[in-house]
């Protein structure tokens, strides 16, 4: 059977390497909320940080460096929503506005996480309809 992909190039069901079937993960979080300690782990990021300051480059470019040094930074994901599920409800916003968590996919879209082109808006339309 052939199928139009996303590109306009027709293929056969064969070709197709990935599903095209779309759904949400079912989180269940568990019993025990993390400590904020177990949610990132900056270790990297620190070192980074300590050299960058200790260098003899301009204080600007110190600044810049910093600040891409923070990606770094490694998120477990996994014990962030744990944490967010025992979390208040200003501080479970926040983690949303961050993209820490994502609850709501028409929330995503709207905060700019999501941005969904006609063409695979198209794409999907013709395999699944309304």
């Amino acid at each position: 059977m052939k199928q139009i992909n996303i590109f306009g190039k027709e293929e056969t069901t064969e070709e197709r390497k990935y599903s095209s079937k779309v759904e949400a993960p079912i989180y269940e979080p568990k019993n025990k909320k993390p400590h904020l300690l177990e949610l990132y782990n900056t270790y990297k990021t620190n070192r980074l940080i300590l050299e960058i300051q200790n260098s003899q480059i301009e204080d600007e470019e110190k600044d810049f460096l910093i600040e891409a040094a923070k990606r770094h930074t490694v998120f477990h994901y996994e014990n962030i929503a744990d944490y967010y599920s025992y979390a208040s409800k200003e501080m479970q916003l926040l983690m949303e506005k961050s993209a820490l968590v994502i609850i709501d996919f028409d929330k995503a879209i709207q905060l700019g996480y999501v941005r969904l082109c006609d063409e695979i808006r198209e794409q999907y339309m013709t395999e699944y309809g309304e």
